[in-house]
């Protein structure tokens, strides 16, 4: 692929379609949606209306680091706050697929308000060949896929939909990013999922059990991030373990932690993880979350299993 060719290729072609009208860009930080905002950023400027959904599901302050790098970069991030709603959505649900689609209609019906209230009548968001596969071929539905499986956001939503990346994988999208000038801390970060959290949380999400997960993602990339691996995270378990407290025996939760490398995440295998560092892992989730009382690695290939847990 010829990385400036597609981006002339992209800018035009938003110019295009987006024409005179106002168009709102979904941003979360992660690389498939900041270059997809740069893009878009070069070819409308001012036509364009940048915003961040703060879900409640993200890592640990996200929205105002993302902000941030976006600032630097001269472009402008409107936070909104929807922490209610998602967590609303996904009230009492169980099954990974109900979770997913229930995140997907609180995304678009979120961002339906904001579509409205700005006059816009086009959602740029960065959609890319994983997803479309994924959810096409029914391993999961992914957040973002709506006209290609018959979906129509026009009708539904009211708003088109522009996916300037919808042809690239994740390596391609990372050159892409680092063409369009965006940081190492974003055109190398590790993949997060548009669901956030809740694909991490096995069972009811709510904010308690968010924050178990984010506490040990937290401990997980910062105990990893010499191996700089494809993804890295942490999973909790709807089941409970037995555990000691201060002598006494103790029903406590179960963290996983998985870690995997991959290049399109069609595919990917397990991290070779040095001992030492999976018992300093272990150790400091247990010692810093202490309702958590087991922790183990996972080492599943994909296939059979999925990257996420949900």
């Amino acid at each position: 692929m010829d990385v400036k060719e597609f981006i002339d290729q992209r800018v035009e072609e938003i110019k295009t379609i987006v024409g005179p009208e106002m168009a709102i860009s979904a941003l979360s930080g992660g690389v498939d949606s900041s270059a997809c905002t740069v893009l878009a950023h070069w070819a409308i400027k001012d036509n364009m209306k940048v915003i961040f959904i703060d879900d409640g599901l993200m890592r640990k302050s996200e929205p105002q680091e993302v902000q941030k790098v976006f600032a630097d970069l001269g472009i402008t991030v409107e936070i909104i706050d929807a922490q209610d709603e998602f967590f609303m959505a996904l009230k009492g649900k169980i099954d990974p697929e109900e979770k997913r689609k229930a995140f997907r209609n609180a995304f678009y019906t979120v961002f339906k308000k904001a579509v409205l209230d700005s006059g816009a009548r086009f959602l740029i968001q960065g959609t890319i060949a994983a997803d479309i596969i994924e959810t096409k071929g029914g391993v999961k539905t992914q957040h973002n896929i709506l006209d290609q499986i018959g979906i129509s956001a026009e009708d539904q939503y009211g708003y088109k939909l522009v996916e300037p990346l919808r042809d690239l994988f994740k390596h391609q999208v990372r050159e892409v990013a680092k063409e369009l000038g965006l940081p190492e801390a974003i055109h190398q970060r590790m993949p997060f999922p548009g669901p956030g959290l809740a694909t991490r949380v096995v069972g009811e999400v709510t904010p308690e059990r968010v924050e178990v997960v984010r506490k040990a993602t937290v401990i997980v990339e910062e105990e990893i991030i010499g191996l700089k691996p494809f993804q890295a995270f942490a999973v909790l378990l709807s089941d409970k373990g037995t555990g000691i407290d201060e002598g006494k025996r103790l029903f406590g939760d179960i963290i996983i932690v998985r870690s995997v490398e991959s290049r399109d995440a069609l595919t990917a295998e397990p991290t070779p993880i040095p001992w030492e560092t999976l018992m300093t892992i272990s150790r400091r989730i247990t010692a810093e979350l202490p309702n958590v009382v087991r922790v183990a690695y996972e080492i599943t290939p994909k296939p059979p299993a999925t990257i996420e847990y949900i």
